[in-house]
């Protein structure tokens, strides 16, 4: 299956919500590193050949038409090249928010890796290669994490044609994302989800 929808955005940008409202138009399965926990003993060695340089993105993505979140965000431009029909999509947010829910979630969640279930070494692996590749490595201070989050977003704005290219904050709701995709507003709240609360409940329940 092609994918005909990729968010470049990373992590804590909303990522959550647009995969439950991707799903919700009709335009998924949705891929999400959700999903690479679910799908843990398949996804991980995939992924780690990818960030080693050696993609399969068909069984990658095999049974998703659409994409979001890290690992995803982390190979923007090889996506572009291999699906160069699909319909992109950066979140964002304002780079000091981002910075502060980045820093007190995912990237604290990294730096505690010997607090990991050995079963997940290998995913922590990957996660940290995918995110270091996206421009943020361990240790950056908040200053560093803001500027490579806003070299990203322009990297990708670089790459991706502009009339290819829907830059959105999920707080904009169904409009701007509907009128992208070609797909009528649903009857129903946008989904909001997975705080810094959820967060965390969410990675309990993994390990």
């Amino acid at each position: 299956m092609s994918l005909k929808v990729i968010s470049l955005g990373v992590g804590r940008t909303g990522t959550y919500s647009l995969k439950l409202a991707i799903n919700q138009v009709g335009l998924g399965p949705c891929h999400h590193m959700e999903e690479v926990l679910h799908h843990h003993p398949v996804q991980v060695p995939l992924w780690l050949a990818a960030v080693n340089g050696a993609p399969d993105w068909t069984k990658i993505y095999e049974g998703y038409q659409s994409a979001v979140d890290w690992p995803t965000a982390g190979f923007f431009r090889e996506l572009y090249a291999v699906f160069p029909t699909a319909k992109f999509i950066l979140t964002h947010r304002t780079p000091e928010s981002w910075a502060q829910s980045f820093s007190q979630t995912i990237y604290r969640l990294l730096s505690e890796w010997d607090k990991m279930p050995e079963d997940l070494q290998d995913w922590l692996v990957m996660t940290s290669r995918v995110i270091a590749k996206t421009g943020f490595p361990p240790g950056l201070s908040d200053a560093d994490l803001m500027a490579a989050f806003i070299a990203h977003n322009e990297a990708v704005k670089a790459a991706i044609p502009a009339d290819q290219l829907l830059v959105y904050q999920v707080k904009e709701g169904w409009a701007p994302l509907c009128a992208f995709l070609n797909v009528p507003v649903p009857d129903a709240p946008f989904p909001r989800t997975n705080d810094r609360l959820e967060f965390w409940d969410r990675v309990s329940g993994k390990i």
